[in-house]
């Protein structure tokens, strides 16, 4: 399955299918076999980067997808 990102409104960004996460060092996070897990958006979450839904009640976004601009030639 190739790696889905879902933005969800008001909340995380869900990340579905064959991924890893590291650290900026590169280090991989240990996700336990799952492929499926939510990255915290909001900055409120105790278990950063993944998402423990501190941002209920405070943190509004709706996700609504649109197009990008045309990318910079350099």
């Amino acid at each position: 399955m190739a790696t889905k990102l879902t933005i969800n409104n008001n909340g995380s960004v869900k990340i579905e299918g064959d991924f890893e996460i590291v650290d900026r060092s590169g280090n991989a996070y240990g996700l336990d076999g799952r492929d499926v897990v939510s990255i915290c958006r909001c900055g409120l979450s105790k278990n950063k980067p993944f998402c423990d839904g501190s941002h209920n009640g405070h943190f509004e976004h709706e996700a609504v997808a649109f197009q990008l601009p045309p990318k910079k030639q350099a």
